[in-house]
């Protein structure tokens, strides 16, 4: 979303709406310890928004100036670099196959919205997609399999510009009849390459918020984005709020956070949680940081499943889907992913990446 840009001078990120809850204490299940949190050396001091988790050791990020990154020891070592001629491009999304293939897509209006690929570890890059419409801005993109994709764009003459891939390579854009309708002003967060999820080969969602009155929505897919389905949630949007982030533990279990770029240092009801696929959303709570949630991710594979939500003001985990909460840090993140195997990581500021690792019960 356009707005982005402009809150990082002011609040180096996005914050919350509707009527004021209070901010939960910390606080684990008894017999679940904290994550830990491991700092990693990556190797540069850009703003980092965006991360793709393949396995333990396989993982990359991205942000601006261009920049990517990638492990495949599980943080031991980084590879970084720059795509060649794109210095100039914040890459906020990214999705990697593996350790060789990853596609990048920055967030900008116009022809700074673009979607590049490489095939062998980022030593080469190809750029599948140049924006050539000057009221597009693209903030996200999710992948159900190596051919099938699609990225999202702020809402344009009364519908979201959806680009698609069918063979991932090449791509087009959905049908005015077949995108999702956009109300005036509304679109998307570009803070974490999470306010568009896939799931499965069929299932999507994504979030919106800055309509100029009424709530936030979450979109739904269910056949691969040829229809869409538009559902209210509690929070509220106007100029500067909505939702940033979306995510799922499984088809029909998600929550969706965000809220108000503007007021960093506000606790107000910025999380809505479904349980029956996005149909319908009811208030969660929010978690122990003050501001906007930037990012959220799904711990899955385990015994019990762990949501991470991530901010400007800090990082925060729920092992009740968003009921209660325990902080892990008071940092700034922008973005957070989450493997199956209890191992996910945390980017943010200055180059700022960390290793989470979920502890084993006593």
């Amino acid at each position: 979303m356009r707005l982005l840009p402009l809150a990082l001078a002011a609040v180096s990120g996005i914050a919350a709406c509707s009527s004021a809850p209070s901010t939960p204490e910390s606080a684990s299940p008894a017999g679940m310890p904290l994550p830990m949190l491991t700092p990693q050396t990556v190797g540069t001091r850009q703003l980092l928004q965006a991360v793709s988790v393949v396995s333990n050791d396989v993982v990359w990020v991205s942000g601006h100036g261009g920049t990517w990154a990638r492990t495949e020891d599980g943080g031991a070592t980084w590879t970084t670099g720059v795509v060649p001629g794109a210095d100039s491009l914040q890459f906020r999304d990214l999705h990697a196959l593996d350790s060789q293939r990853a596609w990048l897509m920055s967030a900008g209006n116009g022809p700074a919205s673009q979607i590049w690929y490489s095939a062998d570890g980022g030593q080469n890059w190809t750029q599948q997609f140049r924006n050539g419409s000057t009221k597009a801005f693209y903030d996200c993109m999710g992948f159900w399999d190596e051919k099938h994709g699609i990225a999202l764009s702020d809402g344009v003459d009364g519908i979201f510009p959806m680009l698609i891939t069918r063979n991932g390579t090449s791509w087009g854009l959905l049908s005015d009849a077949a995108s999702p309708p956009s109300r005036a002003g509304e679109g998307s967060f570009a803070a974490s390459g999470t306010c568009l999820v896939t799931r499965g080969d069929k299932l999507a969602w994504f979030g919106t918020g800055a309509a100029a009155t009424g709530n936030a929505r979450v979109f739904r897919t269910t056949d691969e984005g040829r229809s869409w389905l538009g559902a209210d949630t509690p929070i509220v949007t106007d100029a500067s709020s909505g939702i940033a982030t979306v995510a799922f533990r499984d088809d029909r279990r998600g929550v969706a956070m965000g809220g108000n770029i503007a007021k960093p240092d506000t606790v107000l009801l910025n999380v809505a949680v479904t349980e029956d696929g996005g149909v319908t959303w009811y208030p969660g709570t929010s978690p122990p940081f003050t501001g906007a949630v930037y990012g959220a991710a799904y711990a899955t594979g385990g015994a019990q499943p762990i949501l991470v939500a991530v901010g400007p003001k800090g990082a925060a985990v729920s092992w009740d889907d968003a009921r209660t909460w325990a902080r892990i840090d008071t940092l700034s993140y922008w973005s957070v992913g989450m493997g199956k195997g209890g191992r996910g990581w945390l980017v943010g500021p200055g180059g700022r990446v960390r290793r989470l690792d979920l502890l084993a019960t006593p």
